[in-house]
């Protein structure tokens, strides 16, 4: 979800992902997670691992993960950096030079009025993400990051924020919500018979997310589609997902087969709507039926 957001805010910033320098602030499940499918596109677009993991920095709730600490947990010592340690979130922006923070701690407030304009002062677009649940431990709203920023924030949260105005013009937030990612993938994996769920597909359901924000996503402010558009954007993720499995012969389903068929208590769907709950058993079902029509293209299609 949060690589699909980098991607598309390259049309606001005019970076390239391999361009961004990126702070992680948390080194939990969540930022290790994004962390790894950021290096993984990052080494797509042309970089070596090395210097994908060079561009992507952690904190955790004592300092900067740097190799010369000794408190480490297994998880974070694979992105453990040789830079001098430091405590203070403002000075390791002063000393990174990061061009998108993405806050995944839980602590809300985190990204105070200078951490936001250290932020402004060296990027003309800097990328924020606050996302933390539920809404009062998001590290910053959207008011606060728009105002310090004198408007230029490219911002994101994991919590829904009504539009702010910023400039004499309304501004939308968009939402990272797994649903846009989850329900696509499961149905591309099951539809195509795929052995294995890789970090390639991630990155391509990723890739095919950030393509469903329009132009006027962007010029709303969002870098995520609007929740309208869930059952198409599961669609083209699904897609996306099955062609990754077909290219690297991981798919045990030929494209001229039909796609499966869904039943009310299958494991299909019970498994890909378990994020969609609370949005009603309607709206579960429309999600997974329509994708699987959608999923025709995929199996009729050349090999």
């Amino acid at each position: 979800m949060a690589l699909a957001g980098l991607l598309a805010a390259q049309h606001i910033t005019g970076r390239r992902l391999p361009e961004e320098r990126i702070l992680f602030v948390g080194a939990g499940g969540a930022n290790i997670g994004i962390g790894a499918r950021v290096i993984a596109a990052m080494m797509k677009a042309g970089l070596g691992e090395g210097e994908a993991r060079q561009r992507c920095w952690f904190a955790d709730s004592r300092g900067l993960v740097v190799s010369s600490r000794t408190d480490l947990t297994e998880h974070k010592r694979p992105y453990a950096q040789s830079v001098p340690f430091l405590s203070d979130l403002r000075e390791m922006i002063e000393a990174l030079r990061p061009t998108t923070l993405i806050g995944a701690t839980g602590q809300g407030a985190l990204f105070t009025r200078p951490v936001l304009e250290a932020m402004a002062r060296y990027n003309e677009g800097p990328v924020i993400y606050a996302l933390s649940n539920p809404t009062r431990n998001a590290e910053c709203t959207a008011e606060e990051a728009y105002r310090y920023t004198d408007g230029r924030a490219v911002f994101a949260t994991g919590s829904p924020f009504a539009p702010v105005s910023v400039m004499g013009r309304p501004r939308a937030t968009g939402q990272a919500n797994n649903a846009f990612i989850f329900p696509g993938v499961g149905l591309g994996v099951i539809a195509c018979g795929a052995r294995h769920v890789t970090e390639d597909m991630f990155v391509a359901a990723a890739e095919a997310l950030a393509a469903q924000v329009s132009a006027d996503d962007l010029t709303a402010g969002r870098i995520f589609p609007s929740s309208a558009r869930l059952r198409e954007v599961a669609a083209a993720v699904a897609r996306s997902v099955a062609e990754v499995a077909y290219a690297h012969g991981l798919a045990t389903r030929p494209r001229a087969a039909r796609p499966p068929r869904v039943h009310r208590d299958s494991t299909l769907r019970t498994g890909l709507c378990a994020g969609l709950e609370r949005r009603g058993p309607r709206m579960r079902a429309g999600v997974v039926s329509d994708t699987l029509r959608s999923m025709q293209g995929v199996h009729a299609g050349s090999p």
